[in-house]
């Protein structure tokens, strides 16, 4: 009976473990996936609309925004900033 217990805690633990790091459709992991680990210097340059954008490091692309330093639950490591935008993809 015990282990029968056992069981059924690790089974339960297991589906909220992957319920809370997928959406429940077996899409991409929701918001908070951790940062890429692989960025690139960008060096300065000025906006279509003037403004400028001083260097800066980013995360380099993979096909996903939910690992990038904006995206929600992610942290920035150079400047320690928390994410707050929700991927558009």
């Amino acid at each position: 009976m015990r282990t029968v217990l056992v069981a059924v805690f690790l089974v339960a633990a297991a589906s909220v473990s992957q319920a809370q790091s997928r959406n429940g459709y077996g899409s991409p992991p929701t918001y908070g996936t951790g940062s890429n680990s692989n960025s690139h210097g960008t060096g300065g340059y000025t906006t279509n609309q003037g403004t400028y954008v001083q260097p800066h490091q980013q995360t380099n692309p993979n096909g996903t925004q939910f690992d990038n330093y904006g995206a929600r639950g992610n942290t920035n490591p150079y400047t320690g900033s928390t994410g707050k935008s929700s991927p558009k993809y």
